[in-house]
């Protein structure tokens, strides 16, 4: 692909170090719902309970083991069962729609902004129930990922 100028080169690059970023994220993301679906919530608590008592005993103001034991506490069968789901189906997409951009599928771009929609509109969605920091990062993220997907979709139809 030939490019008229260094912005276009430099985000053709940037697109292509995203998209390897997100393919080798999904393909551990599907792992890691595989392992959530196979730790028990009270098998996970007592872990963090084991690994975090000593730190404790050593500091009884430790804020880190105190966290740690205290999100241990909070995770359930329904938040185990969110973040399998959540986890498998968004590893399982993201890299199919990985491999087909960089094979250069024309019908992957808009495809792949489509499905970051989605996953956007739900991200905003659990936002508004949990209120969680890491939500709103990973959504800026993915924003920008759609803007080089955008872009490079762009790029593509007029060659």
């Amino acid at each position: 692909m030939t490019f008229s100028n260094p912005h276009q080169k430099g985000l053709h690059r940037l697109f292509l170090f995203t998209v390897w970023i997100k393919g080798i994220s999904g393909l551990l993301e599907s792992f890691a719902g595989i392992l959530v679906f196979l730790v028990e919530p009270r098998t996970l608590e007592t872990f963090v309970v084991y690994l975090a008592a000593p730190e404790l005993a050593e500091d009884p103001d430790d804020w880190l083991a105190k966290f740690a034991i205290e999100a241990a506490s909070q995770y359930s069968t329904d938040t185990q069962i969110f973040l399998c789901a959540y986890l498998i189906s968004h590893g399982v997409i993201r890299v199919f729609l990985v491999s087909a951009l960089l094979s250069g599928k024309l019908w992957a771009y808009p495809l792949s902004l489509g499905a970051l929609a989605l996953f956007i509109a739900y991200q905003v969605h659990r936002f508004m129930q949990t209120h969680s920091l890491w939500l709103v990062i990973l959504t800026i993220v993915n924003l920008g990922v759609a803007y080089l997907i955008w872009e490079e979709y762009l790029l593509r139809k007029r060659v």
